[in-house]
């Protein structure tokens, strides 16, 4: 059922402790790094799809290919994203295969790394350079056009996202709390900052972003922001956004794994002990608190900022003020990836490997495309929406031309 909510809430809450809840029940599909014997989840039914009355055709298949081997459990978290330009698509599998392909989805070269990829692709056009990270904690770069290998570099732990291409510089956020500066060209070490590291956390870690022309934003386990320089690693400032309460670690987490959006001198954030916040980056004052509780990146429009809740919640904000605009629960407990914008629809994945695309307005699913296998994420690069599935079907839309 969608619901439009007319909303007299305050733009500033109080977060009260009704939410940790959430992040007990969320264990049922979240890997966790710490112990956690004794725990016994609570696991919900996903709910069934309602036929869309009148479906309207929003997204065009372009192409469809298997990524590789995929050699670990069905229930590893890790988020193998697709490295795309516009002309080059550098796909990436958990059994360690890196394949090239044009933007038709003719293949150029194919590769295997020799080790579990964990840290799906990030690809840089002008260098012509594709990044992955491994298992065991190192860091390949690839020339994207040929496969060749160009450097690799060790690192004191394995790295769950992308990195962030920029300045000569390769920006990644590995899960032992260390942030990584490397040389573009060499891979050789420029910086590290060390963050603090809870007990027990969520497995994985926020990609890094950028805030400005020379300054990343990472997001870490122990529920905070840190804006430091892309040159030299130097902290800008640091802000807290999980707030974890409860007597037990589990119920105190507070990781922030779904990368920060700076949009028009506004940051968006959101924790899995359920904050999402909104930050004026022009006063750095805090615009409003709302509850939510998400592993997934925000998705931003003029107007909005939408979330997807660790129970399946579809949730549009003001993002102005954080009033809620409206919220769905017709894909409750789907396992819903983040939300993405593809044209002027907010298109969120499943544990079916469905698309479902919403009318930003109204709330209304209008249309569905399918791929193969459970979606952890989407991406989206100008008029194309990516996925890639657990299985490692790789699959790409287009809007209509």
């Amino acid at each position: 059922m969608t619901r439009s909510i007319s909303s007299s809430k305050t733009t500033t809450k109080t977060i009260k402790a009704t939410v940790k809840h959430v992040a007990v029940l969320a264990l049922m599909t979240t890997a966790v790094v710490g112990c956690n014997r004794g725990i016994k989840p609570v696991v919900h039914d996903p709910v069934k799809l309602v036929e869309i009355a009148q479906p309207i055709s929003v997204l065009q298949p372009v192409f469809s290919v298997n990524s590789g081997s995929q050699k670990a459990s069905k229930k590893d978290p890790l988020d193998l994203r697709v490295g795309y330009d516009n002309t080059q698509i550098v796909t990436a599998s958990r059994g360690g295969d890196l394949n090239g392909f044009d933007s038709n989805g003719n293949s150029l070269w194919s590769i295997n790394v020799g080790d579990q990829i964990t840290g799906g692709v990030a690809l840089d056009a002008l260098s012509q350079t594709a990044i992955v990270s491994t298992r065991g904690g190192k860091v390949l770069a690839f020339d994207s056009t040929t496969g060749a290998q160009r450097w690799e570099q060790q690192l004191s732990g394995s790295v769950l996202t992308p990195a962030l291409i920029t300045n000569n510089r390769v920006v990644l956020s590995a899960n032992d709390g260390f942030l990584h500066g490397l040389s573009l060209q060499t891979g050789q070490s420029i910086w590290q900052f060390a963050t603090q590291v809870p007990a027990i956390s969520v497995r994985g870690t926020a990609a890094p972003a950028m805030l400005d022309g020379n300054t990343a934003l990472l997001a870490t386990a122990d529920g905070r922001m840190h804006a430091i320089t892309i040159d030299d690693g130097l902290p800008q400032w640091s802000r807290r956004v999980g707030v974890g309460t409860g007597s037990s670690e589990i119920e105190r987490m507070s990781d922030v794994d779904g990368m920060p959006i700076a949009d028009n001198n506004q940051l968006f954030a959101i924790s899995y002990s359920g904050q999402l916040i909104g930050i004026d980056l022009t006063s750095r004052q805090v615009m409003f608190i709302n509850e939510l509780a998400s592993l997934k990146s925000l998705a931003v429009n003029n107007t909005q900022v939408i979330g997807t809740s660790l129970e399946g919640k579809v949730v549009a904000y003001d993002r102005s003020n954080g009033q809620v605009l409206w919220e769905s629960e017709e894909l409750a407990y789907r396992e819903l990836t983040n939300p993405v914008m593809i044209g002027s629809y907010i298109a969120v994945g499943d544990l079916e490997g469905i698309v479902h695309l919403f009318d930003p307005a109204t709330g209304d699913i209008v249309s569905r495309v399918q791929t193969k296998g459970a979606l952890s994420s989407l991406q989206v690069q100008g008029s194309r929406l990516m996925t890639q599935s657990n299985s490692g079907q790789v699959a790409i839309w287009q809007l209509p031309r």
